[in-house]
């Protein structure tokens, strides 16, 4: 690379960097950090370009998404039939569905432009929450087709529903004994496939889905979502897993492009199926680890405990859910998890573990405990994911224990008024996402989208955690919200921290990576309420500008 200075001028740098807050220009040489201040004080650094497109924008340190998925990738390749609108990664707005009416006229609509009858029709973005109780079932999607295979996978990516015709194809009766296929009063199947072993039953259809996982049109969609958002570090938890060398060697052929304009960190997904002794798996990411670049990463292992909160598989802990369903489902057997937590442990590698529900997260917990007590190290940085109704005292034991927290802040918005009035009721639904109790605490956080079940976006992420604002303008738990300066600097320093790349990313001083995220409005500036709604010229990766796709409003769901 060219050893040549460049100073990028600017409106403001924000650096997130308290010896230097802010300045007004920042000089790159070989993709790293070289200064920042003025302009004439960084001329001081000798011979240099100038270079002025950001003269009237706003840098600040790249924007880490530290809990996201392929799927964002690979989904972009199926129609949106969600309820909120959102973006494609080539900027076009798909409106979204507010009815099961308009989901069936969207499906008529889509298969009757598909020319083979015997191609399945995949979809995406269901949540049967925002219907009223309802639930599309498999007659609901016979109006579309009674012969084409049909599978509408949901928002969460934790549940599928099917029609009949799927249904016949991969053998699901009445007589399927599998745990996540519901059945009515008749004893049939209702369409409903909720985790991945039931998804499974689904067969080739659900591994077309997963197939595409490593495709490079899935990781081009990734990338170009990661711009459109400011985002300049994404973490990939899991489903893209470096499992075998294949799927390593396949990840470095793009990432480490040039071209490609974000880095990433790919975690292993340790679950029942995959090698199920902790030894052979942490050696498995072991190996991994020592063929990492500096811009792509592994030695992360990513384990689920439970399931979804508003697809009431998550595990909850008395008085469990508002609604009274049933306690939810372990993917993870929990009497396994002190095991295989000290395995990881003991090998050196740090464990995020998805806890959406409170017995989820005492269950972790225990595990870590245990671990620490076997094997002490201090600056491990387990991770509990999601951890959306942690309570107090749990979040007291995480920073006694050195665990972080990853929030779904986003969780506010786009099913706040659900977890107040069906899942969690008032009183928990207001402590969700509990950022101010967490900083309270001591307890390194980050904010994250989940995407795709919700849209990459960290701004997104931070003006939840703001504002606490559901999708009806409720303000969800006044008591903990954050400043946007901690929200911001939750997606930016704590998410490099939790990653172990805080040496590396996260704020804008010497030495780091000139990863920047440029915005065409001063966020600690703006009122906290638009935080969401600035818009995004696009990131700087190592130096090199990628522009975002032109998009109108990249946060404003209908």
């Amino acid at each position: 690379m060219d050893s040549k200075t460049t100073i990028f001028t600017a409106k403001k740098v924000i650096t997130m960097s308290p010896p230097r807050p802010e300045g007004t220009a920042v000089a790159v040489r070989d993709g790293r950090i070289l200064a920042v201040g003025g302009l004439e004080e960084l001329k001081g650094w000798g011979e240099c370009d100038v270079d002025n497109r950001f003269r009237d924008k706003v840098l600040m340190p790249g924007l880490i998404e530290a809990h996201c998925h392929i799927m964002e990738g690979v989904v972009w390749q199926y129609p949106y039939i969600g309820y909120f609108d959102r973006f494609g990664p080539d900027g076009r707005r798909w409106k979204g569905c507010r009815s099961f009416e308009a989901i069936i006229a969207s499906l008529r609509e889509i298969d009757a432009g598909m020319s083979d009858p015997e191609e399945p029709l995949i979809a995406w973005g269901l949540d049967p929450i925002y219907f009223a109780g309802e639930r599309l079932t498999a007659v609901d999607l016979d109006q579309v087709s009674t012969t084409r295979p049909i599978f509408i996978i949901h928002a969460s990516l934790h549940l599928a529903t099917v029609n009949t015709a799927l249904m016949k194809k991969a053998g699901i009766t009445r007589d399927t004994d599998v745990e996540g296929v519901p059945k009515g009063g008749d004893g049939e199947p209702l369409g409903e496939l909720q985790e991945p072993p039931a998804m499974a039953l689904a067969g080739d259809i659900l591994l077309k889905l997963f197939g595409a996982l490593g495709s490079r049109q899935a990781w081009q969609n990734f990338g170009r979502q990661a711009v459109n958002a400011g985002c300049t570090t994404l973490a990939e938890l899991g489903t893209a897993s470096p499992a075998t060398q294949e799927a390593i060697d396949g990840m470095k052929s793009i990432v480490d492009e040039e071209d490609f304009p974000a880095r990433v960190v790919a975690a292993y997904m340790a679950f029942e199926g995959t090698p199920s002794d902790p030894v052979k798996a942490a050696q498995i990411v072991k190996d991994a680890q020592r063929q990492s670049s500096d811009k792509l990463r592994f030695g992360i292992v990513k384990l689920i405990l439970d399931g979804s909160i508003q697809g009431f598989t998550a595990r909850m802990k008395a008085p469990g859910y508002y609604n009274g369903k049933p306690n939810g489902i372990w993917l993870f057997p929990p009497e396994k998890m002190r095991e295989a937590v000290l395995k990881y442990h003991q090998a050196g590698l740090t464990v995020y573990c998805h806890c959406n529900g409170t017995e989820a997260v005492d269950v972790f917990l225990d595990a870590v405990e245990h671990a620490q007590a076997a094997a002490p190290w201090p600056d491990h940085r387990h991770t509990v994911q999601h951890c959306q109704t942690a309570t107090r005292d749990q979040y007291q034991r995480m920073a006694n224990l050195g665990v972080c927290a990853n929030l779904f802040s986003n969780h506010i918005y786009y099913w706040g008024d659900q977890h107040y009035a069906i899942t969690m009721g008032p009183e928990r639904a207001e402590r969700m996402e509990a950022c101010a109790t967490a900083r309270e605490m001591g307890v390194h956080f980050t904010l994250h989208s989940d995407a795709a079940v919700t849209p990459l976006g960290q701004l997104h992420t931070a003006w939840c955690a703001v504002n606490r604002m559901t999708a009806s303008g409720r303000v969800l738990g006044e008591f903990e919200k954050i400043s946007a300066y901690d929200a911001l600097h939750a997606v930016t320093l704590d998410a490099a921290y939790q990653l172990k790349m805080d040496h590396e990313i996260g704020s804008i001083e010497p030495g780091k990576w000139a990863d920047f995220t440029v915005l065409e409005d001063d966020p600690l500036a703006v009122d906290p309420v638009k935080l969401k709604d600035i818009r995004v010229w696009g990131t700087v990766l190592a130096g090199k500008p990628f522009p975002a796709a032109a998009r109108p409003d990249l946060h404003s769901p209908g």
